[in-house]
This record gives C-alpha cells, sequence and structure tokens, in this order.
C-alpha cells in the first residue's frame, strides 16, 4: 500500500512530499483550496498544519487526501 511518509507545507500552497515508494516531489494544492473543506487552508497557518496520517495526509481542519490522490498529481523532477 502506498503511504506518504514525509510531508512538508510551503508558502506558495504546494507541498513537499515523500512517498513510501521512493518517489519525492511537489503537490499543488491550489486547485483544491477553493472547495469544501479544503477553503481554510487558504490560511498558510493551517496550511502548514499537515502531517501525515495513516496512509494519506491530515490538516488540523479535518481535510485530508489519499495517497493516491498525491501520487496522480505528484510533481517530480
Amino acid at each position: 500500500m502506498l503511504k506518504v511518509k514525509k510531508v512538508q507545507s510551503n508558502r506558495n500552497l504546494t507541498l513537499n512530499i515523500e512517498l513510501s515508494d521512493g518517489r519525492v516531489g511537489a503537490f499543488d494544492m491550489k486547485p483544491f483550496v477553493n472547495k469544501g473543506v479544503f477553503v481554510a487552508l487558504h490560511d498558510y497557518d493551517n496550511f502548514k498544519k499537515v502531517r501525515p496520517f495513516l496512509s494519506g495526509i491530515l490538516w488540523e481542519s479535518g481535510a485530508d487526501l489519499s495517497a493516491d490522490t498525491i501520487s496522480c498529481g505528484l510533481i517530480t523532477d
């Protein structure tokens, strides 16, 4: 099962991600932050409170993304 091993927030609403399959890259959250539970993430104080959770990621606000969703949008070098 694919998992997010590490996640770090950036002020430009992107995340630096490391997946359990060894891929490392950036994930752009801008397409998500205008919808539903993700709206609270416009505030960087909320956005930076992201952490790995189960196989995906979770914010204190309750917003979450699966590792599969992240994997599909991961921008690698």
